[in-house]
């Protein structure tokens, strides 16, 4: 079973199984899991190996206020040389904003140097003495301190304003002094696989920084599933804007930027098997800016709070002890109630099939039904099996109280 600590499910699972029957949870694998974390001992530096974190410390200049503009007809050396000019100005303009990111996190020995993580940021905001930065998640989410180094080298204290491992976002603050220039969001639904895409970050740490590399959009919607816990289990999936762009250790919370010198991503993942080549990842802007605003305002994502801890059912065999029909084939276990769920009468070894009408089989299923369709005060009607008699109640979907 695939467990994370966010707003909807308890983390609070039992240490045996509800049950007395011989169940057996059946094995289960994944080709690849985005989001499995290395680190890399002996220097100390935390670094990501099939999710990219992104650094950049940046010189270059200022901010242009170009319109959109389309490639002109003309010949082949003359078109090469207007995307070359197009490319620096659009890098000129975004490489202000992006800043190397230090994470230092807690000792695990007493004999032990602290663990250094090193991402990438965007600064897309200033408001009186303060300012705003955008990162993943996974460049910040075990920090006990954070560092921003900016464009020109300076260094400055930054505190977590909120973060959510679900859409792998995180928000900085720091003190606005000396920022000059912020990023502007382009608009990722316009996006069109083929055109020009422009990733700047700092792969493999600060060295490295104000690296830039160019691509096309292969594809402005792609969903991956992630694991979480790398268990096989696919807890969430993703919907990424997909780019050869170079993307490697380092380049995460880096910005993607179009040839207007707009962000239209945040760089965050790529696959790193032996062979494969020109497959990042980037959360598309315009789904980030509603999760931006709310880790301003909340510090969190505030989502609907069902309250249970659940397994799918098809991951067990012999579940004779749960009389179920031969007709009920798919539908989620319910290891542990609290909340919303418990208030309502459900209990473990219930099974839930459906949610208001539409059936339910995976985590995966019931948490995509509850964060994209439900919202908080909203009822839910629950279809369940108890004992083998089939039944339904209705609850209201609370927020989640912080523990």
């Amino acid at each position: 079973m695939s467990l994370f600590d966010d707003d909807f499910y308890t983390t609070k699972v039992r240490k045996t199984a509800p049950w007395k029957s011989s169940w057996t949870k059946r094995s289960m694998t994944s080709p690849y899991k985005v989001g499995v974390v290395a680190t890399t001992a002996g220097a100390g530096v935390l670094l990501a190996a099939t999710v990219i974190w992104a650094v950049v410390g940046l010189t270059g200049s200022a901010g242009y206020k170009d319109e959109p503009v389309a490639a002109p007809a003309m010949a082949n050396n003359d078109y090469m040389q207007w995307r070359s000019d197009t490319v620096v100005k659009a890098v000129n303009m975004v490489k202000p904003t992006v800043v190397s990111i230090i994470s230092a996190g807690k000792e695990t020995d007493k004999n032990q140097a602290q663990m250094i993580g090193i991402g990438s940021g965007v600064i897309f905001e200033k408001n009186g003495n303060k300012a705003y930065v955008v990162t993943n998640n996974h460049v910040v989410q075990n920090s006990t301190q954070v560092e921003v180094v900016l464009a020109n080298g300076v260094h400055k204290k930054a505190e977590i304003k909120g973060r959510d491992m679900i859409t792998d976002l995180a928000v900085l603050e720091m003190d606005a002094d000396g920022i000059k220039v912020i990023a502007e969001f382009g608009d990722s639904e316009k996006l069109q696989s083929g055109e020009t895409a422009i990733a700047i970050g700092n792969p493999l740490g600060l060295g490295f920084s104000q690296t830039t590399t160019v691509g096309v959009i292969s594809s402005p919607h792609r969903l991956i599933p992630i694991s979480f816990a790398n268990d096989g289990s696919y807890d969430w999936e993703m919907d990424v804007i997909q780019t050869d762009a170079a993307i490697n250790q380092g380049n995460s919370g880096g910005a993607l930027v179009n040839l207007e010198g707009k962000v239209i991503g945040i760089n965050s993942m790529k696959v790193s098997e032996t062979g494969v080549e020109g497959l990042g990842f980037a959360i598309p802007i315009n789904k980030a800016k509603e999760t931006i605003e709310s880790l301003i305002k909340y510090g969190k994502v505030k989502r609907p709070y069902l309250g249970v801890t659940t397994d799918s059912l098809r991951s067990y065999t012999g579940i004779e002890g749960l009389k179920l029909p031969e007709t009920v084939k798919n539908g989620l276990i319910v290891m542990d109630a609290l909340g919303p769920a418990k208030e309502a009468g459900l209990a473990a070894n219930d099974v839930i099939t459906e949610l208001d009408g539409k059936t339910v089989s995976t985590n995966l299923m019931l948490r995509q039904y509850l964060y994209l369709e439900k919202k908080i005060g909203d009822s839910l009607k629950i279809t369940y099996y108890r004992a083998g008699k089939k039944a339904t109640v209705t609850l209201v979907l609370t927020e989640r109280k912080e523990e």
